[in-house]
């Protein structure tokens, strides 16, 4: 193997190898379990369902700084129903991007920090990940908070959704016998329901993330058109191209 193909092959590994480590990193870890979000971007009532939990549930302390509301016609609504069901403030105008009216300073003062903008969150972080930490809160008294998460141990961010969960467990703290030693455990036990089932929850959820993973890029589902439609015409122009070449060199010997 020549020299320049062992530079061409490490090179090609080691980016596989960067690609690989980003996308554990993105989910949150190796160890981590991550359900299937099943999310589908062409289910317009999912999407609509989605965009109004997360302007309910999110937008009060999160922004979309890069989300127009009037990206919101893409899932099917009108400019009028978005106005009455889900622009709240009278002042904001249909060309604005979806922000937060929680300021920095106070921010600061009630959260120890301004909570992060959530537009491109499905695609850092992926939308299996978000679903199943939406669904792996659990009671913690040693919490600041009051609650933990099995996906992101000791996160700073409350269980916004905990009246709505269906199952919720808290954790408790005992001892186990090792090696002739008592070790404390952690075991999570059930605690409370919401006002859903876990069923309801789950569905909640999803239509939350399936909204999540629109705002990151509006336009995938045409850009996914256009791809299909420019992979059929290289199709096309490469059998064109090959039939025009064998015709032209078929006279050549």
């Amino acid at each position: 193997m020549k020299t320049t193909d062992r530079s061409f092959l490490t090179a090609f590994c080691v980016s596989l190898g960067l690609l690989a480590s980003g996308s554990v990193l993105a989910a949150g870890g190796g160890d981590v379990h991550l359900d299937s979000a099943n999310i589908n971007l062409h289910d317009q009532g999912s999407l609509q369902r989605g965009a109004k939990a997360f302007i309910t549930n999110c937008l009060n302390c999160h922004s979309a700084q890069f989300m127009r509301w009037g990206h919101l016609t893409k899932i099917g609504l009108t400019e009028d129903q978005i106005k009455a069901n889900l622009m709240f403030n009278p002042d904001t105008k249909f060309s604005d991007y979806m922000t937060t009216a929680l300021n920095a300073k106070d921010a600061q003062a009630w959260l120890g920090k301004m909570p992060p903008d959530l537009t491109l969150v499905a695609r850092v972080r992926g939308s299996d990940w978000i679903y199943t930490y939406l669904r792996a809160y659990y009671v913690d008294p040693a919490s600041p908070s009051g609650w933990n998460n099995e996906v992101f141990p000791n996160v700073g961010m409350p269980h916004v959704l905990h009246d709505l969960q269906g199952s919720m467990t808290k954790a408790v703290v005992g001892e186990k016998e090792s090696h002739g030693k008592k070790e404390p455990v952690t075991k999570l036990v059930m605690e409370r329901k919401g006002s859903m089932t876990t069923q309801e929850y789950d569905m909640y959820v999803r239509d939350l993330v399936n909204y999540m993973t629109f705002m990151g890029e509006p336009v995938r589902i045409k850009r996914t058109q256009i791809g299909v439609v420019v992979m059929l015409f290289l199709a096309l122009a490469f059998f064109a191209a090959l039939i025009v070449k064998r015709e032209y060199w078929k006279d050549v010997k």
